[in-house]
């Protein structure tokens, strides 16, 4: 009894000693700098992010297959199992906050020396008069047990509240697979528009280079003209039917990209081929910088992830605690199957409460607090360089649109000149006012115009899907 004493003092004082050690301290981080109150002068909060993108899109083909996306799309398919996973671990650090409680039944043998202190004993008592215990003694056993660690220090609250917040943050990282996929999708699209755009003005200016090749032919059956004028001019017909199957091939390219998109193997995409350089960009309401916050996944995805890491600091702080465990047992326990049935002889029961806390291994759980510690900076630093990322993405936009709109405004001028100059070439040309170079690189820099257009309308219409993007819209 004395001996039990001294162990129950000896856990106790271990128990107090433990207790009384402190936890190292967490590192306190600086406050959030704060972000500008507005992209410019202008600090309208009217956001074009707020549209769900069936109603920004106005393009029926291009809706349609944003839609086909979202529902087949691989990665997006993959991000929805990570919130599988995530919902899945709430349920794990839910359930270790109950007690575990496991049934159980065994059967088993024993024998043991009749010169030993138990064989003595158990053959000189009787089970009841005249009858021994036998020899082997069966032992055949059906109880429930259960376990149950009290959650002194919140350490498993604390755990599900983090399990909760990432899964949060894998929802909102599905938010921000989406926005990207549908940018993804659109860009895609609006390049294949622009792609059938320049191969039609390429097909066009070789009708034009031929027309002009005959009338080369002609002059030279005049002796107005050589031969090298005629062999000028059909290898820039050659040179432009090159730059078509360059056109047609990029086209297939983008095809099967937009398919690879939608999860599909390659087929034609639906599209309106005409009027192109006549589409025009949404109007841009950006609102203001603090939108981002509520509007953008992938900054509530660094924010939830910033808050499952404070909360891993705390489930880390109370390992240095001491921690109660409480386990019991009950059921039936008899040598023989029959005697099971005799209550309350055959009962058996348990109920023991233990208090441990760490001791030898304090550097291991130092180490893992530390490692949380880090991790929790690493979250706040990802915090704000997300916001800064965003702001700096949406300001660089928001100058692309204003500087695409102005440079769309001079190149349409100059491929009107040019327009009119090709006009005017051929004209000094059939009068044999001007020779046959002028009127090449004429054409040419007539096309390289028109090209350059096509392209700065593609710039304009993914400069605005881009803006909608970082802004946060897209997945509603």
């Amino acid at each position: 009894m004395k001996i039990k004493c001294n162990k129950i003092v000896l856990t106790i004082s271990i128990c107090l000693l433990v207790a009384s050690c402190k936890a190292p301290a967490v590192t306190v981080m600086a406050d959030n700098k704060p972000i500008p109150e507005s992209y410019n002068v202008n600090k309208d909060t009217t956001n074009i992010s707020s549209i769900p993108w069936k109603k920004f899109f106005k393009d029926k083909n291009l809706v349609d297959l944003i839609d086909t996306a979202l529902k087949n799309n691989q990665e997006l398919m993959i991000t929805l199992q990570e919130i599988e996973i995530a919902k899945n671990d709430i349920r794990i650090r839910k359930g270790r906050l109950l007690p575990t409680v496991d049934p159980g039944a065994g059967a088993g043998v024993e024998k043991v020396g009749r010169y030993t202190s138990q064989g003595a004993g158990d053959a000189s008592t009787e089970i009841t008069p005249g009858k021994e215990f036998p020899d082997p003694l069966m032992d055949y056993k059906i109880a429930t047990y259960a376990h149950w660690e009290v959650d002194i220090w919140k350490k498993l609250r604390n755990s599900k509240k983090a399990a909760i917040s990432r899964y949060l943050a894998t929802v909102e990282g599905k938010n921000f697979v989406v926005t990207n996929l549908v940018a993804e999708v659109a860009d895609s699209y609006y390049e294949l528009l622009s792609l059938d755009s320049q191969l039609e003005i390429v097909r066009q200016n070789i009708e034009l280079q031929k027309n002009a090749l005959e009338i080369v032919k002609v002059q030279k059956e005049a002796a107005k003209a050589t031969e090298l004028a005629i062999q000028k001019f059909k290898a820039e017909v050659l040179s432009s039917q090159h730059r078509e199957f360059d056109i047609l091939q990029n086209i297939k390219e983008t095809e099967n990209r937009i398919n690879f998109l939608l999860g599909r193997y390659p087929q034609e995409i639906k599209r309106d081929k005409t009027d192109f350089l006549n589409l025009l960009p949404t109007t841009i309401n950006s609102g203001i910088p603090s939108q981002l916050l509520a509007n953008r996944p992938d900054i509530k995805q660094a924010e939830l992830n910033l808050t499952a890491a404070k909360l891993d600091i705390k489930v880390a702080r109370a390992e240095f605690y001491p921690s109660l465990d409480i386990s019991a047992s009950i059921g039936l326990n008899a040598f023989k199957p029959s005697y099971l049935t005799m209550f309350p002889e055959s009962l058996l029961y348990s109920l023991a409460g233990d208090i441990a806390g760490p001791l030898i291994n304090r550097n291991g759980i130092k180490a893992e607090f530390l490692n949380a510690n880090s991790r929790q900076i690493q979250a706040l630093y990802n915090y704000d360089r997300t916001i800064l990322n965003a702001y700096l993405e949406v300001s660089n936009q928001l100058s692309m649109i204003g500087n695409l709109e102005k440079s769309y405004d001079l190149k349409s001028q100059q491929v009107n000149a040019l327009t009119k100059s090709i006009e005017v070439s051929n004209d000094l040309f059939k009068s044999a006012r001007v020779d046959y170079f002028e009127v090449l690189m004429t054409q040419r820099d007539a096309l390289e115009t028109k090209l350059e257009l096509v392209e700065t309308k593609k710039q304009q219409l993914n400069a605005v899907v881009h803006i909608y993007r970082n802004l946060g819209g897209g997945w509603k």
